[in-house]
């Protein structure tokens, strides 16, 4: 009889002829250990009938829809835009539809949530077509880890960036945008989905635009190929739109063999986790909630962390503060390193 630890190997090896790539399946080997040991009952998943997992579902289905939104009103030739706080704090025709589109789908499917999206709209009938109804079936196949099977709507908070990289999207730079929605339980970031709506697009017109990656704590992360950098590399992914004399200095103490400068908080994580930096470094205020909670469970998913730049686990509760004041640091792997070099004059620039 084959041992346990076979029965998994074999398990993976059959996973990765069917998929074509290899993710973080917790559900698939947790399932397995359980039939191994004769204690089914005892498994630490629930039925995905629960509120979190049809949440997710939803997210999923209306994450592509603003996607879409997002597209369209690129091909329509007219962004809207406008001026927020400053010439780099913009907001445009696809913020405005898309953050309507997520906010009021998921405000009809369940209304005792709390959302809490970037963008300040005005009180008005939302367009039915707006409106996304559907779910997304693969993730109701999925189980709900138990700790979140008893979870009621009223507990969970959903924090909404409609359209993350709003510069980069007025000046062209598509690949940099994602739509980002978290959903958070006591405060934790604890399920994601990352909608990239320009995802291949340089890759031919025969090519599949657009993806969608999601993810739950204690199940996995999906939608995406886990790779990392090369071991003893240092590549830095920064802001290419909000820099300053902080993180320049914060970049500049972790001594990187490259820097990254790019537009968005959502595309910076999918960076580290398909192997192109090793560390988001952002010294500064200026990354809201609803830019770092839907990255952030992606990126703890598959055994990553994110942080504020003390070293503080980030907090999504209702009520808190939308400002992450004290900065991000993110990495795949080796973040002691990194937060080891953080210069002690930054931490003290840069209050919690």
């Amino acid at each position: 009889m084959p041992s346990f630890s076979r029965l998994i190997d074999s398990a993976k090896a059959r996973y990765w002829t069917q998929r074509g790539t290899w993710v973080y399946d917790n559900a698939l080997l947790l399932l397995l250990k359980c039939l191994w040991s004769n204690v089914v009952p005892e498994c630490t998943m629930a039925s995905s009938n629960t509120v979190l997992m049809r949440l997710v579902a939803s997210a999923y289905s209306i994450a592509q829809k603003a996607g879409m939104i997002v597209r369209r009103v690129i091909a329509e030739g007219d962004l809207g835009i406008v001026e927020k706080t400053c010439a780099t704090d913009l907001q445009t025709k696809a913020d405005r539809l898309a953050q309507m589109s997520i906010c009021s789908s998921l405000a009809r499917k369940f209304p005792k949530l709390t959302i809490i999206g970037e963008e300040d709209l005005p009180s008005e009938e939302v367009d039915q077509e707006l409106i996304e109804d559907s779910q997304w079936e693969e993730i109701l196949k999925q189980p709900c880890p138990s700790q979140y099977s008893a979870i009621k709507e009223e507990d969970l908070v959903v924090w909404v960036d409609p359209l993350d990289g709003t510069k980069e999207y007025t000046e062209g730079l598509l690949d940099n945008v994602t739509v980002l929605i978290g959903i958070a339980y006591e405060g934790k970031a604890i399920a994601g989905v990352i909608n990239q709506p320009y995802y291949n697009y340089e890759a031919g017109p025969d090519a599949v635009l657009g993806r969608t990656i999601w993810g739950v704590l204690g199940l996995g992360a999906f939608g995406f190929q886990l790779k990392e950098v090369p071991a003893g590399k240092h590549i830095i992914t920064t802001t290419r739109s909000h820099s300053n004399k902080l993180v320049t200095d914060c970049v500049a103490a972790m001594n990187p063999d490259a820097v990254l400068r790019v537009g968005g908080a959502g595309n910076k994580i999918i960076q580290l986790i398909e192997g192109k930096a090793s560390a988001y470094v952002f010294a500064s205020p200026g990354c809201k909630k609803w830019d770092t909670c839907a990255p952030e469970v992606i990126l703890h998913a598959v055994g990553g962390k994110l942080t504020d730049i003390h070293g503080n686990v980030l907090q999504y509760h209702k009520d808190v503060k939308h400002m992450n004041s004290a900065g991000v640091l993110a990495t795949l792997r080796n973040y002691d390193y990194y937060a080891s070099r953080v210069p002690e004059s930054i931490k003290n620039a840069l209050v919690p």
